[in-house]
């Protein structure tokens, strides 16, 4: 015969229970006597003495159905204690503490562009004050007294800026937190670009060399320096196993530098000056973002640069260190996802 028992809590749900016995001498059983409070007892009532004539029934029956209610009470009292183990909770502190917040990336990256033309907008105007070779000769440089000019050395110095620009891309798609360090890159070329328009405009430094051929003054041509603005406008950590790609962005990022100053492009205090204010800015900033025991320091003077209210608005919400991780820029097809998990499953079994 066959035995079943439901088992309903009132607050939460219980895990239904069924358990099979089978006996070889089957007995129906009399139906349960009803107990004052009007709940089914699991007693079996007392079976009444057989009449004459009447065959005797066997004892084994009604101790096997004592037997099946045992030990179905004996399996509920057993799962009710084990369910108070299973609940697992998986907070999502990750998700809620590293937030994409695209809309913050449009605005850095609106930030750098606007930078970066007004740049061209100051190149064409500086372009008009620069002095004439003939009146004021390229300023002594001690490393244009020891080093002659190599007239290819521009052309590696911009071969190699286009291919860190391209690795940068490459691997900025490949972050899963490209959002985060995309708007940190932004903010940081376009502060570097507005330092850089600061410093062209203040100062007004003749040629590096005589070689250089400027284009013709314009003076009170407006139209003509909108279509040379137009013209100039047209023109994070990685794994220790990539030492090699460190090594390699390194060595483009130093033969360029050297090749500005081989080929007489640039003063060596440009490169100098430039080499501080980049690398200061990005080692602050990115102290800042790292250490958040920083932010609300009494005794931190980094509070005190002029664009920590904007650091505050970009990473108010980033809530710890950006992890490096990567992942695939398009999303998989559903039958590839589908493979990877039979594949996952099949490893884990």
């Amino acid at each position: 015969m066959a035995a079943s028992e439901l088992i309903q809590d009132d607050d939460d749900i219980r895990p239904h229970v069924e358990v099979n016995v089978t006996t070889t001498n089957p007995v129906s059983p009399p139906p349960p006597q009803r107990a004052v409070n009007g709940k089914a007892s699991l007693h079996a009532p007392s079976p009444s003495p057989p009449t004459a004539g009447e065959p005797r029934p066997e004892v084994g029956g009604v101790g096997s159905l004592l037997m099946q209610h045992q030990l179905v009470r004996s399996l509920t009292r057993g799962l009710r204690r084990h369910c108070d183990y299973v609940k697992i909770s998986v907070p999502e502190e990750r998700a809620d503490r590293l937030p994409r917040e695209w809309w913050k990336t449009g605005v850095a990256f609106l930030y750098a562009v606007f930078n970066l033309v007004f740049t061209t907008v100051v190149i064409t105007v500086v372009h008009e004050r620069v002095p004439d070779k003939s009146v004021s000769p390229p300023l002594p440089d001690k490393f244009f007294d020891y080093v002659d000019r190599v007239p290819w050395a521009f052309t590696v110095t911009e071969v190699n800026g286009l291919i860190l620009v391209g690795l940068w891309l490459i691997q900025w798609l490949l972050l899963e937190h490209k959002s985060i360090v995309g708007r940190r890159c932004f903010f940081l070329i376009g502060t570097l670009y507005m330092y850089r328009c600061i410093t062209m405009y203040v100062t007004t430094l003749p040629v590096p060399g005589r070689h250089m051929v400027c284009a013709p003054k314009l003076y009170n041509d407006s139209t003509g320096k909108i279509w040379r603005i137009l013209r100039l406008i047209s023109g994070g950590d990685s794994p220790r196993w990539m030492w090699w790609y460190h090594w390699f962005c390194w060595v483009l990022s130093a033969s360029g530098v050297i090749c500005i100053l081989v080929a007489h492009e640039h003063y060596s205090i440009d490169v100098l000056v430039g080499y501080i204010a980049t690398t200061r800015i990005f080692w602050w900033y990115h102290t800042m973002a790292n250490t958040h025991a920083l932010r609300e320091a009494p005794n931190n003077f980094l509070l005190r640069t002029w664009w920590n209210p904007i650091f505050n608005f970009l990473e108010r919400n980033v809530q710890t260190t950006v992890p490096l991780v990567f992942s695939w820029p398009v999303p998989l097809p559903a039958s590839c996802r589908q493979r990877y998990r039979m594949v996952e499953g099949g490893r884990d079994e």
